[in-house]
C-alpha cells in the first residue's frame, strides 16, 4: 500500500500560489474568478465547482484528479 502524503486541493492551491508569488487578489484575477472563491478554496471549503477549480489549477500546470483510497 502506498503511504505516501497527498496535499489536500487547499494545501496545494496555497503553497501553488505562494511559489509564484501571487497574492490572492493577484490569482484570483489571473484565474478569471472572485476573491472570495479563491478564499474558500484555499480555506478547504467542501462544496466548490469544479469548473472554477481547474481555471485556479490550469495556472499551475494542474488539473483536478482522482486518487485511489485502496490499492489492491
Amino acid at each position: 500500500m502506498n503511504k505516501e502524503k497527498h496535499l489536500t486541493l487547499s494545501e496545494y492551491v496555497k503553497i501553488e500560489r505562494k511559489k509564484a508569488d501571487l497574492t490572492q487578489v493577484e490569482l484570483s484575477k489571473k484565474a478569471g474568478v472572485g476573491l472570495r472563491f479563491i478564499r474558500e478554496l484555499e480555506q478547504g471549503k467542501e462544496t466548490l465547482r469544479m469548473d472554477k477549480v481547474n481555471q485556479v489549477l490550469f495556472l499551475f500546470s494542474s488539473e483536478l484528479g482522482v486518487i485511489p483510497l485502496n490499492e489492491e
